[in-house]
């Protein structure tokens, strides 16, 4: 996500008004929504991002790294980027081979040796790039393939901030059948650690056959799971609970890698 996407979707999920933000900040209301909307020639000041981290309840730092990020030429902003995502996959990687090994101590002291950090391995979620593994039918359910990635790893990520659960993935959309509020190509984060209620947007996935589809859920009774379209033209669907492997909550929507 961009600087001023993140910033308009923070804002928003707080229910500030610009009005409201430009007071607490002290900048224009104008100045705050071409920030806003990515019409900004220049970064904005390290000052005016430090005051939206505070207004905005956001991680000390992360708004000034993302507007540096930013400002980087491109070639150097895609190679900083793919080694982050690189670097994510390797350490997932060595903590599915610790949590796998019978010899613990070994593993231990081999990290140390290489001045590996053990904390920094075992919370992948401190960069911020959640997987994106496959693609979600907004239709009728389709076939599904996570291509068997451990969880967290895959070969494109999205940056989310404030989003910490280390089982989120992403997906993109393809269908129509949730228009006008997703739209084929949109990518949507699912967190499998969120509570999911009545008429939760969710990524809903089938023991068999192995498919999954995209749906406003609603559970009708303990035998009967209505699987409902936000497109009036298709007809909801209904699953018995026993067919289900997981249903996870959408907690983003992001239309741009």
């Amino acid at each position: 996500m961009s600087l001023g996407s993140i910033i308009k979707s923070k804002r928003k999920e707080l229910k500030f008004t610009l009005d409201e933000l430009a007071a607490m900040v002290g900048f224009s209301k104008p100045y705050l929504s071409t920030i806003e909307n990515n019409k900004l020639k220049n970064p904005p000041s390290d000052g005016l991002l430090s005051k939206l981290e505070k207004a905005l309840e956001v991680e000390q730092g992360l708004l000034l790294h993302i507007a540096h990020m930013e400002s980087l030429p491109v070639d150097l902003k895609g190679h900083l980027e793919s080694a982050q995502a690189e670097n994510q996959r390797l350490k997932l990687l060595v903590k599915k081979i610790i949590n796998s090994s019978d010899n613990d101590a070994e593993i231990e002291q081999l990290l140390s040796q290489n001045k590996l950090d053990m904390q920094a391995i075992s919370d992948p979620t401190g960069s911020r790039l959640i997987p994106v593994i496959n693609k979600v039918s907004a239709g009728y359910p389709a076939d599904f393939d996570d291509l068997d990635y451990p969880a967290g790893i895959a070969d494109d990520y999205v940056r989310c901030p404030d989003i910490n659960d280390p089982n989120a993935f992403a997906v993109h959309v393809v269908g129509d059948s949730m228009e006008p509020k997703f739209t084929a190509g949109d990518i949507i984060v699912f967190s499998p650690n969120s509570q999911v209620n009545n008429g939760d947007d969710c990524f809903v996935r089938f023991k068999e056959p192995h498919e999954a589809t995209f749906k406003r859920v609603f559970f009708e009774s303990k035998d009967s799971i209505r699987l409902q379209p936000r497109n009036d033209h298709y007809p909801p669907t209904f699953a018995e609970p026993a067919r289900i492997n997981g249903i996870y909550r959408a907690v983003r929507k992001i239309q741009e890698l």
